[in-house]
């Protein structure tokens, strides 16, 4: 499986730029660059513009996945090899996800700059944080992924029992936000989606406060 996703990632980061490339002819010569909070357009760029910002993201695409296939060669964690297939699919992931943000932007402009559905983006990275979730529990104690907090580093317990909690957490509050997200108008979906995000966030930070508080009293 992960041989395959490997193959594949690159054909999905280039799509975008394959997408503008098919289009560039009959794109008008104003195009969308920026939406507000309700998805309408409130700025006009030019064909240049919208290139240049295409390559930008396409190039920051590849770089988060590099990044996230190969931080575990110098992770000093001595369980970081076995994140290596986890953080690979969680790039993947995002890869999907920027891809298909910048996609949505290149169809905006190409049918005359329709309005931008920030809701069904707001549910893609609520899909993005499911994702995430059921590979969190999984993740072994590293400096780069997971909540690599003082405490959670120093004893893998605490670090087991948080990211089991999280994943959980955040495989929930994905799902939810990805189903909410549909059915609210976009301001609210905007507000729901950020409160989920710090909800499922903080939680597992002070469980894992806590249990590092409690696993103290113990040893002392």
């Amino acid at each position: 499986m992960d041989a395959f996703l490997k193959r594949i990632v690159w054909l999905i980061i280039i799509i975008p730029a394959a997408y503008l490339a098919v289009v560039w002819k009959g794109l008008p010569e104003k195009v969308a660059m920026h939406f507000d909070l309700k998805g309408n357009v409130d700025r006009l760029g030019s064909r240049k513009e919208l290139i240049t910002m295409v390559i930008l993201l396409t190039c920051m695409n590849a770089v988060i996945y590099l990044l996230l296939s190969n931080v575990y060669r110098i992770d000093p964690k001595r369980y970081a090899a076995e994140n290596k297939g986890r953080l690979q699919r969680i790039g993947f992931g995002v890869c999907v996800l920027l891809s298909t943000i910048l996609c949505l932007i290149i169809y905006s402009s190409d049918h005359g700059n329709l309005s931008f559905n920030t809701n069904f983006i707001l549910a893609g990275v609520g899909i993005l944080f499911a994702f995430i979730g059921n590979y969190m529990h999984n993740i072994k104690p590293n400096y780069f992924a997971g909540f690599r907090l003082p405490w959670t580093l120093e004893n893998e317990e605490n670090w087991r029992k948080t990211h089991l909690l999280g994943g959980k957490l955040w495989f929930m509050g994905g799902i939810f936000i990805a189903v909410i997200c549909l059915i609210l108008p976009p301001v609210a979906a905007l507000a729901v989606f950020f409160s989920v995000m710090i909800t499922i966030t903080i939680i597992p930070v002070v469980y894992s406060y806590r249990l590092y508080k409690k696993q103290k009293s113990l040893s002392s």
